[in-house]
């Protein structure tokens, strides 16, 4: 489980890359700014995933997971309860209910690769490697 950080955030990079950049090119009618953090989102963890070391990885696994639980915990909270928890944040994002239970699902995700990578002096030798 040495690597796990690494493989969440290759596997994330892609996705918010594609779907960041897909948007674009397409001219989805979705937030302009939302799509650009998740554009920006892939492109860090397309970065920690392949040239980053896997105690960077786990930061980042770490400190995004952490961020995005939290920003879907205050979408749920700070959302109008009268319009599927809409959560306008200023006038650049609009956050439904959909949005939050996604930010709290890739949140528990993305934290969970984090806390599952060991760290890089805490490996374990078997006995083979164990000097006599």
């Amino acid at each position: 489980m040495a690597k796990i950080a690494k493989i969440i955030c290759q596997i994330l990079g892609v996705l918010f890359f594609v779907t960041g950049l897909g948007a674009f090119v397409f001219g989805e009618d979705a937030d302009w700014y939302h799509n650009l953090l998740h554009f920006v989102t892939g492109l860090i963890a397309l970065y920690f995933g392949f040239a980053g070391s896997p105690s960077a990885a786990k930061g980042f696994c770490l400190a995004f997971g952490v961020g995005y639980l939290s920003f879907g915990s205050l979408g749920i909270a700070m959302g109008d309860p009268a319009m599927n928890r809409l959560w306008e944040v200023g006038s650049i994002l609009r956050l439904s209910l959909g949005d939050h239970i996604f930010h709290i699902v890739l949140g528990t995700i993305i934290l969970a690769g984090g806390i599952l990578t060991r760290s890089g002096g805490s490996q374990l030798s078997t006995k083979s490697e164990r000097v006599v």
